[in-house]
């Protein structure tokens, strides 16, 4: 059983520099985790023609969906979409449907559709376009890449209008069992059962409170019955040691009911 596989590119200096933090990577995960498509890597990277070319080709060859942000605004540092059609060698035309939408979105305003703001219009050849609702300056998709604004704002109304023709796959069963106990006591128990449950990931987080720690464990997997089965495996595992295991979503006690944190 697997699902679509998908990246996301998130390009500009402003990120990388830390004046601006993102904000579209951890939003665009968890919409992508709800249509069943697995996020498989995610990589920022600055505003540089040549370095945006080779990832956007690496991407689009190993995934089945790629997703940037960035870069394609209405300044000299704008540079996303040039290189994002020199990355399909194909020329960047000015899109007729994309200056019909800027020109009625600019017109009655007094904001002057200048040569800057028109630059927005510029559009990969054969590029589909993405509508923009918010300030109607459009991304695009070209092959399997979508292009997206920067700003969160307008990525997420983009991408909600671009969901429904995504094609994706089992959204994922996540069990997370909480154990009265350190992630190192707990480590053979964990590899043991990532080994025998294999689909399933097995991940530790572990947790502090005033005179209290433990860990969470997470079992992530697209066979909702697999993961029943690892998330008991690894409570029993871990009652056998003699600490408590709960999970989260029914709050049932699975092991010991008091906990003794070693």
């Amino acid at each position: 059983m697997s699902n679509p596989e998908a990246a996301i590119l998130v390009i500009g200096d402003e990120i990388l520099s830390g004046r601006t933090k993102d904000k579209n990577i951890g939003w665009l995960a968890e919409e992508l985790t709800a249509l069943g498509i697995s996020l498989k890597q995610a990589r920022i990277i600055a505003d540089d023609r040549q370095t945006i070319i080779d990832t956007v080709r690496e991407f689009s060859k190993n995934y089945d969906y790629v997703f940037t942000s960035g870069g394609i605004g209405p300044t000299h540092d704008d540079i996303t979409t040039e290189a994002v059609a020199a990355a399909f060698d194909v020329p960047v035309i000015r899109h007729p449907e994309a200056m019909a939408r800027l020109t009625r979105h600019y017109e009655g305003t007094d904001i002057e559709f200048n040569a800057a703001r028109q630059k927005m219009a510029n559009i990969p050849q054969g590029a589909e376009l993405i509508d923009n609702p918010v300030s109607a300056a459009p991304g695009y998709r070209i092959e399997n890449v979508h292009v997206m604004a920067g700003v969160p704002s307008i990525l997420q109304a983009m991408f909600k209008g671009i969901a429904p023709g995504l094609q994706g796959g089992v959204q994922p069963t996540r069990i997370t069992v909480q154990c009265a106990i350190g992630e190192g006591t707990i480590a053979t128990i964990m590899e043991a059962v990532s080994g025998q449950f294999d689909g399933v990931s097995v991940g530790s987080y572990p947790w502090f409170k005033p005179g209290q720690f433990g860990t969470a464990v997470v079992l992530t997997g697209l066979d909702a019955g697999l993961v029943e089965n690892a998330a008991s495996a690894l409570a029993q595992l871990v009652r056998e040691q003699g600490f408590s295991a709960r999970r989260d979503e029914d709050n049932s006690i699975i092991g010991p009911a008091s906990p003794r944190p070693a």
